[in-house]
């Protein structure tokens, strides 16, 4: 498995190339540039394979106890091939070195229609230890509900 290592120059380009690329998951460009924008003053990991950034996690601190992760992408030619897992790894690592408890995401709740990227996604989280917290059916808009992730990252007692 690839082994995760932090970017610190170039981020929002990386997060727009990456998710530019995934226009099944990132169908707003709004969204995308708010990305782009927001990452650069975020701590980011990357995956790296044959000089190519097979994908990337930034992170948002919400002290404290909680990291989130705020945007992650691996581009489509690498879907299934341990790179996700990666990125958690380091993400999870990094919460960790910050005395987080709490590793949290936010994605797209299921809507009733069929959308087999987004059924992915959600499976990624809970192979991964991720529980389902809430759902947030307006956080974002009422057509996009809002499923909330958490993972504890220490036991609970």
């Amino acid at each position: 498995m690839q082994e995760a290592v932090e970017i610190t120059q170039a981020k929002g380009r990386i997060c727009r190339d990456i998710m530019s690329e995934l226009s099944d998951w990132f169908t707003d460009r709004d969204v995308i540039e708010a990305c782009a924008k927001a990452v650069e003053t975020l701590p980011m990991f990357a995956c790296v394979e044959a000089d190519t950034i097979a994908g990337f996690v930034a992170l948002r601190a919400h002290p404290p106890a909680a990291m989130e992760i705020l945007v992650i992408a691996t581009r489509r030619r690498y879907h299934r091939s341990g790179i996700g897992k990666s990125l958690l790894s380091a993400a999870e690592a990094f919460a960790r070195s910050s005395d987080c408890k709490l590793l949290t995401v936010k994605t797209l709740a299921p809507r009733g229609r069929n959308e087999p990227q987004y059924e992915k996604t959600r499976a990624f989280y809970d192979r991964n230890g991720f529980i389902r917290a809430e759902t947030f059916p307006t956080l974002w808009r009422e057509s996009d509900p809002c499923l909330f992730f958490v993972k504890p990252l220490t036991s609970i007692n």
